[in-house]
Protein backbone atom coordinates (compact mmCIF):
# COMPACT_ATOMS: atom_id res chain seq x y z
CA UNK A 1 0.00 0.00 0.00
CA UNK A 2 1.71 3.27 -1.04
CA UNK A 3 1.96 6.33 1.62
CA UNK A 4 -0.24 8.77 -0.61
CA UNK A 5 -3.00 5.95 -0.07
CA UNK A 6 -2.25 5.93 3.57
CA UNK A 7 -2.57 9.64 4.02
CA UNK A 8 -5.85 9.93 1.52
CA UNK A 9 -7.64 7.03 4.00
CA UNK A 10 -6.04 8.91 7.21
CA UNK A 11 -7.51 11.89 6.04
CA UNK A 12 -10.85 10.61 5.68
CA UNK A 13 -11.44 8.72 8.14
CA UNK A 14 -10.30 12.36 10.40
CA UNK A 15 -13.49 13.87 8.01
CA UNK A 16 -15.75 11.74 9.02
CA UNK A 17 -16.88 13.04 12.51
CA UNK A 18 -17.19 16.12 10.61
CA UNK A 19 -19.50 14.84 7.87
CA UNK A 20 -21.75 13.03 10.64
CA UNK A 21 -22.01 15.93 13.15
CA UNK A 22 -23.27 18.51 10.21
CA UNK A 23 -27.09 17.07 9.98
CA UNK A 24 -27.12 17.05 13.33
CA UNK A 25 -25.41 21.01 14.08
CA UNK A 26 -28.13 21.72 11.09
CA UNK A 27 -31.12 19.98 13.11
CA UNK A 28 -30.23 21.93 16.13
CA UNK A 29 -30.38 25.98 14.24
CA UNK A 30 -33.66 24.64 12.70
CA UNK A 31 -36.25 26.78 13.07
CA UNK A 32 -39.44 25.80 15.23
CA UNK A 33 -42.40 25.25 13.09
CA UNK A 34 -45.20 27.37 14.29
CA UNK A 35 -48.71 25.91 13.19
CA UNK A 36 -52.20 28.47 13.27
CA UNK A 37 -55.63 27.58 12.57
CA UNK A 38 -58.40 30.33 12.46
CA UNK A 39 -62.11 30.13 12.32
CA UNK A 40 -62.35 33.24 9.79
CA UNK A 41 -60.83 35.29 7.23
CA UNK A 42 -57.94 37.42 8.72
CA UNK A 43 -59.24 40.49 7.39
CA UNK A 44 -58.66 43.92 8.33
CA UNK A 45 -59.94 43.39 12.25
CA UNK A 46 -61.53 41.54 14.22
CA UNK A 47 -60.74 37.95 16.14
CA UNK A 48 -58.54 35.91 13.49
CA UNK A 49 -56.78 39.51 12.94
CA UNK A 50 -56.02 39.82 16.33
CA UNK A 51 -54.34 36.60 16.58
CA UNK A 52 -52.60 36.90 12.82
CA UNK A 53 -51.16 40.10 14.70
CA UNK A 54 -50.17 38.05 17.59
CA UNK A 55 -48.31 35.44 15.02
CA UNK A 56 -46.54 38.49 13.48
CA UNK A 57 -45.07 39.66 16.86
CA UNK A 58 -44.16 36.02 17.62
CA UNK A 59 -42.02 36.39 14.44
CA UNK A 60 -40.64 39.70 14.91
CA UNK A 61 -39.66 38.77 18.58
CA UNK A 62 -38.14 35.00 18.14
CA UNK A 63 -37.12 36.04 14.24
CA UNK A 64 -35.01 33.01 12.99
CA UNK A 65 -35.81 30.96 15.30
CA UNK A 66 -39.29 30.41 14.14
CA UNK A 67 -41.44 29.93 11.29
CA UNK A 68 -45.14 30.33 11.07
CA UNK A 69 -47.47 28.75 8.60
CA UNK A 70 -51.83 29.57 9.45
CA UNK A 71 -54.87 28.39 7.59
CA UNK A 72 -57.63 31.41 7.68
CA UNK A 73 -61.61 30.59 7.63
CA UNK A 74 -61.90 26.84 8.76
CA UNK A 75 -64.79 25.57 10.19
CA UNK A 76 -64.93 24.29 13.48
CA UNK A 77 -65.83 20.43 13.25
CA UNK A 78 -64.39 17.41 10.71
CA UNK A 79 -62.72 20.27 8.32
CA UNK A 80 -60.67 21.44 11.48
CA UNK A 81 -59.88 18.45 12.93
CA UNK A 82 -58.30 17.67 8.79
CA UNK A 83 -56.36 20.91 9.31
CA UNK A 84 -55.24 20.40 12.59
CA UNK A 85 -53.56 16.79 11.28
CA UNK A 86 -52.34 18.37 8.32
CA UNK A 87 -49.93 21.03 10.08
CA UNK A 88 -48.96 18.20 12.23
CA UNK A 89 -48.00 16.20 9.66
CA UNK A 90 -46.41 19.22 7.94
CA UNK A 91 -44.04 19.27 10.93
CA UNK A 92 -45.25 21.71 13.35
CA UNK A 93 -44.23 21.34 16.82
CA UNK A 94 -46.23 23.97 18.11
CA UNK A 95 -49.97 24.19 16.88
CA UNK A 96 -51.98 27.28 17.80
CA UNK A 97 -56.02 26.35 17.45
CA UNK A 98 -57.95 29.33 17.74
CA UNK A 99 -61.77 28.98 18.37
CA UNK A 100 -64.00 27.54 21.17
CA UNK A 101 -65.38 24.46 18.39
CA UNK A 102 -61.90 22.98 17.82
CA UNK A 103 -61.65 21.61 21.71
CA UNK A 104 -62.29 18.31 20.31
CA UNK A 105 -60.89 17.69 17.45
CA UNK A 106 -57.55 19.50 18.75
CA UNK A 107 -57.74 16.57 21.43
CA UNK A 108 -58.34 14.03 18.77
CA UNK A 109 -55.24 14.88 16.62
CA UNK A 110 -52.94 15.72 19.56
CA UNK A 111 -53.67 11.50 20.46
CA UNK A 112 -51.52 11.03 17.33
CA UNK A 113 -48.92 13.43 17.93
CA UNK A 114 -47.93 12.83 20.93
CA UNK A 115 -44.76 14.68 20.53
CA UNK A 116 -46.32 17.77 19.16
CA UNK A 117 -47.44 20.89 21.33
CA UNK A 118 -50.99 22.12 21.15
CA UNK A 119 -52.66 25.44 22.71
CA UNK A 120 -56.43 25.59 22.42
CA UNK A 121 -58.23 28.93 22.84
CA UNK A 122 -60.82 29.37 24.34
CA UNK A 123 -61.69 25.90 25.76
CA UNK A 124 -61.23 24.59 29.00
CA UNK A 125 -59.82 20.63 28.53
CA UNK A 126 -56.09 19.87 28.77
CA UNK A 127 -53.86 16.91 28.21
CA UNK A 128 -50.12 15.96 28.33
CA UNK A 129 -49.49 18.22 25.12
CA UNK A 130 -52.27 20.09 24.85
CA UNK A 131 -52.64 23.40 26.92
CA UNK A 132 -55.45 26.33 26.93
CA UNK A 133 -55.35 30.16 26.65
CA UNK A 134 -58.19 32.48 27.14
CA UNK A 135 -58.62 36.17 28.27
CA UNK A 136 -61.30 37.40 31.01
CA UNK A 137 -62.73 39.47 27.87
CA UNK A 138 -65.69 40.06 30.33
CA UNK A 139 -63.61 42.47 32.09
CA UNK A 140 -63.18 44.48 29.02
CA UNK A 141 -67.11 44.22 28.65
CA UNK A 142 -67.61 45.80 31.51
CA UNK A 143 -65.67 48.61 31.40
CA UNK A 144 -67.45 49.35 28.26
CA UNK A 145 -71.02 48.56 29.60
CA UNK A 146 -69.85 51.69 32.06
CA UNK A 147 -69.30 53.75 29.12
CA UNK A 148 -72.42 53.08 27.29
CA UNK A 149 -74.19 53.43 30.77
CA UNK A 150 -72.70 56.91 30.77
CA UNK A 151 -73.44 57.52 26.90
CA UNK A 152 -76.78 55.86 25.88
CA UNK A 153 -79.86 58.57 25.64
CA UNK A 154 -82.53 55.91 25.20
CA UNK A 155 -81.26 53.89 27.91
CA UNK A 156 -80.95 50.91 25.46
CA UNK A 157 -78.15 48.92 23.74
CA UNK A 158 -77.97 46.43 21.33
CA UNK A 159 -75.73 43.30 21.69
CA UNK A 160 -74.94 40.68 18.04
CA UNK A 161 -74.23 37.28 19.60
CA UNK A 162 -72.46 34.40 18.03
CA UNK A 163 -73.72 31.38 19.97
CA UNK A 164 -75.24 31.61 23.80
CA UNK A 165 -72.00 29.21 25.32
CA UNK A 166 -70.52 30.67 28.74
CA UNK A 167 -67.79 32.93 27.13
CA UNK A 168 -70.32 35.38 24.76
CA UNK A 169 -72.78 34.77 27.92
CA UNK A 170 -70.00 36.45 30.26
CA UNK A 171 -69.43 39.41 27.91
CA UNK A 172 -73.25 40.08 27.69
CA UNK A 173 -73.29 39.88 31.18
CA UNK A 174 -70.69 41.78 32.28
CA UNK A 175 -71.65 44.74 29.49
CA UNK A 176 -75.27 44.63 31.60
CA UNK A 177 -73.50 45.29 34.81
CA UNK A 178 -71.41 48.00 33.88
CA UNK A 179 -74.13 49.33 32.08
CA UNK A 180 -75.99 49.32 35.20
CA UNK A 181 -73.67 50.33 37.59
CA UNK A 182 -74.04 54.21 36.62
CA UNK A 183 -77.16 53.69 35.12
CA UNK A 184 -79.96 51.60 36.64
CA UNK A 185 -82.70 51.74 33.81
CA UNK A 186 -80.48 50.69 31.22
CA UNK A 187 -81.20 47.34 28.98
CA UNK A 188 -79.59 45.45 26.76
CA UNK A 189 -81.10 43.55 23.81
CA UNK A 190 -79.39 40.35 22.50
CA UNK A 191 -79.99 38.90 18.45
CA UNK A 192 -78.13 35.14 18.13
CA UNK A 193 -77.09 35.08 14.57
CA UNK A 194 -75.91 31.18 15.47
CA UNK A 195 -71.87 32.47 13.79
CA UNK A 196 -69.02 34.12 14.70
CA UNK A 197 -68.49 34.89 11.48
CA UNK A 198 -71.31 36.35 9.15
CA UNK A 199 -71.21 39.89 7.97
CA UNK A 200 -74.47 39.65 6.53
CA UNK A 201 -76.23 38.55 9.45
CA UNK A 202 -74.51 40.44 11.48
CA UNK A 203 -75.91 44.13 9.88
CA UNK A 204 -79.11 42.92 10.19
CA UNK A 205 -78.91 41.87 13.01
CA UNK A 206 -77.46 45.37 14.60
CA UNK A 207 -80.09 47.33 12.33
CA UNK A 208 -82.63 45.50 14.27
CA UNK A 209 -81.77 46.31 17.33
CA UNK A 210 -80.89 50.24 16.64
CA UNK A 211 -84.96 49.72 15.06
CA UNK A 212 -85.76 48.53 18.76
CA UNK A 213 -84.37 51.94 20.28
CA UNK A 214 -80.96 51.19 20.78
CA UNK A 215 -78.33 54.14 20.11
CA UNK A 216 -75.37 51.79 21.43
CA UNK A 217 -74.44 48.58 19.51
CA UNK A 218 -71.72 46.13 20.49
CA UNK A 219 -71.12 42.90 19.37
CA UNK A 220 -68.95 39.10 20.24
CA UNK A 221 -68.77 38.05 16.47
CA UNK A 222 -65.67 38.59 14.28
CA UNK A 223 -66.52 40.82 11.59
CA UNK A 224 -66.73 44.94 12.03
CA UNK A 225 -70.34 45.04 10.44
CA UNK A 226 -71.93 46.16 13.56
CA UNK A 227 -70.17 48.85 13.91
CA UNK A 228 -70.44 49.80 10.05
CA UNK A 229 -73.88 49.31 10.30
CA UNK A 230 -74.02 52.04 13.17
CA UNK A 231 -71.61 54.50 11.60
CA UNK A 232 -74.64 53.93 8.46
CA UNK A 233 -77.52 54.64 11.04
CA UNK A 234 -75.77 57.69 13.08
CA UNK A 235 -75.73 55.44 16.44
CA UNK A 236 -72.55 54.12 18.64
CA UNK A 237 -71.18 51.11 18.81
CA UNK A 238 -68.42 48.97 20.54
CA UNK A 239 -66.07 47.12 18.60
CA UNK A 240 -64.88 43.86 19.99
CA UNK A 241 -61.50 42.08 19.37
CA UNK A 242 -60.12 45.07 17.47
CA UNK A 243 -59.87 48.83 17.16
CA UNK A 244 -62.58 48.90 14.37
CA UNK A 245 -62.77 53.31 14.44
CA UNK A 246 -61.67 53.02 10.09
CA UNK A 247 -64.70 51.39 9.44
CA UNK A 248 -66.82 53.72 11.76
CA UNK A 249 -64.81 56.73 12.77
CA UNK A 250 -67.67 58.45 13.96
CA UNK A 251 -69.78 55.49 15.56
CA UNK A 252 -66.63 53.83 17.31
CA UNK A 253 -67.10 54.75 21.06
CA UNK A 254 -64.50 52.36 22.01
CA UNK A 255 -62.49 48.78 21.54
CA UNK A 256 -62.37 46.39 23.86
CA UNK A 257 -59.17 44.61 22.16
CA UNK A 258 -57.64 41.40 22.68
CA UNK A 259 -53.38 41.03 22.34
CA UNK A 260 -52.05 37.48 22.17
CA UNK A 261 -48.27 38.23 20.72
CA UNK A 262 -46.39 38.03 24.17
CA UNK A 263 -48.28 34.42 25.25
CA UNK A 264 -47.68 33.29 21.70
CA UNK A 265 -43.99 34.36 21.84
CA UNK A 266 -43.16 32.66 25.65
CA UNK A 267 -45.14 29.46 24.01
CA UNK A 268 -42.79 28.97 21.15
CA UNK A 269 -39.33 30.45 23.66
CA UNK A 270 -40.59 27.28 26.19
CA UNK A 271 -40.83 24.66 23.50
CA UNK A 272 -37.85 25.58 21.82
CA UNK A 273 -36.21 25.78 25.34
CA UNK A 274 -37.49 22.35 26.43
CA UNK A 275 -39.77 24.08 29.47
CA UNK A 276 -43.03 24.02 27.46
CA UNK A 277 -46.23 22.55 30.33
CA UNK A 278 -49.69 21.54 29.25
CA UNK A 279 -50.94 25.02 31.04
CA UNK A 280 -54.48 26.66 31.29
CA UNK A 281 -53.74 30.64 31.29
CA UNK A 282 -56.83 32.49 31.87
CA UNK A 283 -55.40 36.06 31.73
CA UNK A 284 -57.06 40.02 31.96
CA UNK A 285 -56.73 43.14 31.89
CA UNK A 286 -53.59 43.02 34.34
CA UNK A 287 -52.06 40.51 32.31
CA UNK A 288 -52.18 42.48 29.01
CA UNK A 289 -54.16 40.27 27.18
CA UNK A 290 -57.21 42.67 27.12
CA UNK A 291 -57.96 46.62 26.76
CA UNK A 292 -60.30 49.18 26.60
CA UNK A 293 -59.12 51.48 23.90
CA UNK A 294 -59.77 54.19 20.95
CA UNK A 295 -62.14 55.85 23.02
CA UNK A 296 -63.84 58.39 20.80
CA UNK A 297 -62.98 62.24 21.04
CA UNK A 298 -66.46 62.96 21.77
CA UNK A 299 -66.53 61.01 25.24
CA UNK A 300 -66.59 63.38 28.03
CA UNK A 301 -63.50 63.61 30.82
CA UNK A 302 -65.82 62.64 33.39
CA UNK A 303 -66.85 59.65 31.69
CA UNK A 304 -62.99 58.71 30.78
CA UNK A 305 -62.67 59.04 34.95
CA UNK A 306 -65.60 56.91 35.82
CA UNK A 307 -63.77 54.44 33.15
CA UNK A 308 -60.60 54.67 34.46
CA UNK A 309 -61.72 54.51 38.18
CA UNK A 310 -63.60 51.21 37.71
CA UNK A 311 -60.58 49.63 35.15
CA UNK A 312 -57.95 50.52 38.68
CA UNK A 313 -60.51 48.58 40.95
CA UNK A 314 -60.92 45.46 38.30
CA UNK A 315 -56.70 45.72 37.77
CA UNK A 316 -56.04 46.00 41.85
CA UNK A 317 -58.24 43.38 42.65
CA UNK A 318 -60.89 45.73 44.59
CA UNK A 319 -63.94 44.09 42.34
CA UNK A 320 -64.99 41.63 39.67
CA UNK A 321 -67.74 42.70 37.43
CA UNK A 322 -69.38 39.60 39.01
CA UNK A 323 -68.99 40.74 42.67
CA UNK A 324 -72.62 39.44 44.46
CA UNK A 325 -75.46 40.03 44.40
CA UNK A 326 -75.49 38.79 41.22
CA UNK A 327 -78.85 38.45 40.30
CA UNK A 328 -80.51 36.85 36.96
CA UNK A 329 -82.98 38.34 35.00
CA UNK A 330 -86.15 36.24 36.34
CA UNK A 331 -85.01 37.45 39.93
CA UNK A 332 -83.14 34.14 41.09
CA UNK A 333 -79.56 34.48 43.15
CA UNK A 334 -76.98 33.41 41.18
CA UNK A 335 -74.27 34.78 43.55
CA UNK A 336 -74.75 35.96 47.22
CA UNK A 337 -71.97 37.79 47.80
CA UNK A 338 -68.36 38.15 46.84
CA UNK A 339 -66.33 37.54 43.03
CA UNK A 340 -68.12 34.81 41.72
CA UNK A 341 -65.87 31.72 41.21
CA UNK A 342 -64.21 31.08 37.84
CA UNK A 343 -66.04 27.69 38.03
CA UNK A 344 -69.34 29.06 37.78
CA UNK A 345 -68.04 31.42 35.46
CA UNK A 346 -67.30 28.54 33.12
CA UNK A 347 -70.70 27.34 33.14
CA UNK A 348 -72.82 30.43 33.23
CA UNK A 349 -76.01 29.74 31.03
CA UNK A 350 -78.14 32.72 32.40
CA UNK A 351 -78.89 36.17 31.37
CA UNK A 352 -78.59 39.26 34.32
CA UNK A 353 -81.14 41.38 35.45
CA UNK A 354 -81.08 44.01 32.72
CA UNK A 355 -81.12 41.74 29.64
CA UNK A 356 -84.14 41.23 27.94
CA UNK A 357 -85.80 38.37 26.68
CA UNK A 358 -84.90 34.93 27.52
CA UNK A 359 -81.97 32.65 26.10
CA UNK A 360 -82.73 30.39 23.60
CA UNK A 361 -83.47 26.70 24.36
CA UNK A 362 -84.46 28.08 28.13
Amino acid sequence: MSKSFMRGALSAIAILPAVALAPAMAADSAPLNVGYVYVSPIGEAGWTFQHDMGRKELEKNLGNKVKTKFVENVPEGADAERVIRDLAQQGNKLIFTTSFGYMNPTLKVAKQFPDVKFVHLTGYKTASNVATLNARFYEGRYLAGVLAGKMTKTNVAGYVGAFPIPEVLQGINAFTRGMRSVNPKAEVRVIWVNSWYDPGKERDAAITLMGQGADIVTHHTDSHAVVQAAEEKGKYAVAYHSDMKKFGPKAQLAAVTHHWGKYYTQAAQDVIDGKWKPTSVWGGIKDGFVTLEAINAGVPNDVKQSVAAAEKDIVSGKMTPFDGPVKDNEGKIRQEKGPMPDSALNKMDFYVEGVAGKLPGK
